[in-house]
């Protein structure tokens, strides 16, 4: 699985014109999934996400993960951050998952993110053609790969 993870102090996606999930001050979470992820994978990445110290404490330093500043968290598929560019300038996407698989993985990711923060998070829609608009603070910006977890 790869993610990018953006503290956002807003963020929200819009399907067909139609808002589907906004959030305040939080996570704005990429999810990419690949056919030799495990849910292993997914738990150890729904554990980064939420206790990723990456907000402001009382004095300014990044001490605070998204679950002691009461943020929320917007997760939305991404599969292309499987594109593969190497040899030419068209992307190929072989390596994202087919619905098939990354729907159901996608969906337990989902609960594992709920059962963390201990609440519900926004999502957007599998597959669909959405609009993610979104404020970055910071910017902080944090790419992982469950394939390297340094």
């Amino acid at each position: 699985m790869r993610a990018v993870i953006q503290r956002v102090a807003k963020a929200s996606v819009t399907i067909d014109e139609t808002l589907k999930a906004n959030i305040s001050k939080g996570l704005l979470v990429l999810i990419g999934i690949e056919d030799s992820d495990k849910e292993d994978d997914l738990n150890w990445l729904s554990n980064k996400i939420c206790n990723l110290r990456i907000f402001d404490d009382a004095d300014g330093k990044m001490n605070l993960n998204v679950k002691d500043v009461g943020g929320e968290i917007l997760l939305v598929s991404q599969f292309t951050l499987f594109a593969k560019t190497k040899g030419n300038n068209r992307p190929s996407y072989i390596k994202a998952s087919k619905p098939t698989f990354a729907i159901p993985m996608y969906e337990k990711m989902i609960v594992a993110l709920e059962n963390i923060l201990g609440k519900p998070i926004a999502t957007g829609t599998f597959g669909a053609d959405m609009k993610i608009e979104l404020i970055n603070d910071g910017p902080v910006t944090i790419w992982m790969d469950t394939k390297n977890k340094e």
